[in-house]
């Protein structure tokens, strides 16, 4: 996979933490690079190390309707359309910037609810509930 650089596999080791704690999320290389997917088919976020000499180490997830613009529009220099996907409302994560891992966790595990079947969502939400001593 692309993530060489120490930087990207620490942010690999990061992600691993986060995606691998939701239901059925793998992780295999796709365009060459680090990517985690639900039930090995859907995209859950593209880790990316300098695509094509961007100079950036980001991830790029899927996003609900109207998020892609309200963080690209606060914060430019965090946030961006990333190619080939941003049409499609993807956002994409600066991970080289100011991290901070539980504002990247609760972005995958947003990315999350997109890309997974309502089965995986329910089940994702009865491990919260579960984790806060709430009753389902």
């Amino acid at each position: 996979m692309a993530a060489q650089s120490p930087r990207a596999q620490e942010a690999l080791n990061h992600l691993k933490r986060i995606c691998f704690g939701l239901p059925e999320v793998t992780l295999r290389p796709s365009h060459q690079t680090p990517t985690f997917f639900v039930r090995d088919k859907k995209v859950l976020c593209h880790l990316w190390d300098n695509h094509h000499g961007d100079g950036r180490l980001a991830i790029w997830c899927p996003a609900q309707s109207g998020v892609q613009t309200e963080l690209t529009e606060r914060e430019a220099d965090r946030f961006f359309v990333p190619p080939y996907v941003g049409h499609r409302g993807w956002i994409g994560v600066r991970l080289d910037i100011d991290v901070d891992w539980d504002e990247i966790n609760g972005i995958i595990v947003d990315a999350y609810r997109m890309a997974a079947p309502k089965t995986l969502v329910k089940a994702l939400d009865e491990a919260l509930n579960e984790q806060l001593g709430e009753a389902p």
